[in-house]
């Protein structure tokens, strides 16, 4: 549908792009927000450097290991330490985070207004800052909830408690045995619900809210919709990104809008109904307020 060659729209004068994307804010009869893993590394929750070596800095020293996200791939020996990484990874980046300013601001933007919200993110970070829960679909897993490792059925645990009684009682990077989570109907270990493999559990909070954001999607067809995208990468451009470019193709009324630092781009067929603004998305946002 789009040429293989896209440009970079955020060459243009940056305080237009700004207006630009403010006008749409403010006259768009919905907006539809697509959040990546760039938006709560601009809230400051990045996963190297300072914060990875102030919680996880044994792991670096016995497995080499370099930040969050390649340590909680990493074939740990056994599930005693497998679950001393996950419940410190869980309470640094779930339950002791905070909320972060961006997620603060955004909401204040769109506040009053028809939005819903699609994110890759697992961080629970759009629901802690007040969006509502009913707008909101948390694609990819939730760092709060536990599955069967197998998985033997549709359903997802709340983990908190347990969680935090790993982080409490572990010892030389391994937790008590017998914290051990183990799913309550075949016995297997419990595993994140974290789409990373073909076992992910897709509950029916899950499917709730993908039908939510499909019925508002439908009901929004043809009107004049503002797709804004935040922070996504590479790594899952089909969740967020391809679909974003291809329904603001479909709709003459849409307006594509993309802040990223580094990547704020759209295919030339966009151009006219882009707005790609390369820059901090904490800084932008604060602007727009």
């Amino acid at each position: 549908m789009f040429s293989k060659r896209s440009i970079s729209t955020y060459t243009e004068n940056y305080s237009a792009q700004i207006e630009k994307l403010q006008k749409e804010m403010e006259t768009a009869d919905a907006i539809v927000i697509g959040a990546g893993a760039g938006m709560s590394t601009s809230a400051g929750f990045a996963y190297d450097g300072e914060r990875f070596e102030q919680n996880f800095a044994d792991f670096k020293r016995k497995y080499g290991i370099q930040d969050m996200y390649s340590g909680g791939f990493y074939p740990y020996d056994t599930l005693e330490e497998y679950w001393a990484w996950w419940s410190r990874q869980i309470m640094v980046n779930r339950y002791e985070a905070g909320v972060g300013q961006p997620y603060h601001d955004l909401l204040k933007l769109v506040k009053g207004k028809d939005y819903f919200v699609l994110t890759t993110n697992v961080d629970h970070q759009f629901q802690l800052a007040g969006f509502d829960k009913k707008r909101l679909f948390y694609t990819q897993g939730d760092y709060g909830l536990w599955q069967c490792s197998k998985p033997c059925h549709q359903k997802t645990y709340d983990n908190e408690e347990i969680v935090r009684q790993m982080v409490a009682e572990q010892k030389d990077m391994k937790i008590p045995t017998e914290l051990i989570p183990r799913c309550p109907v075949c016995g297997a270990p419990m595993t994140m619900n974290l789409r990373c493999d073909m076992a992910f559990v897709q509950d029916e909070g899950w499917y709730a809210a993908s039908n939510r954001y499909a019925d508002f999607i439908r009901r929004h067809q043809g009107l004049h919709i503002l797709f804004f995208e935040l922070g996504v990468g590479g790594n899952t451009p089909v969740i967020i990104k391809y679909p974003f470019w291809q329904m603001t193709a479909e709709n003459p009324k849409a307006v594509y809008g993309c802040i990223n630092y580094g990547e704020a781009y759209a295919p030339k067929e966009l151009q006219k109904r882009a707005i790609c603004i390369n820059g901090d998305i904490g800084e932008v946002i604060c602007t727009l307020c």
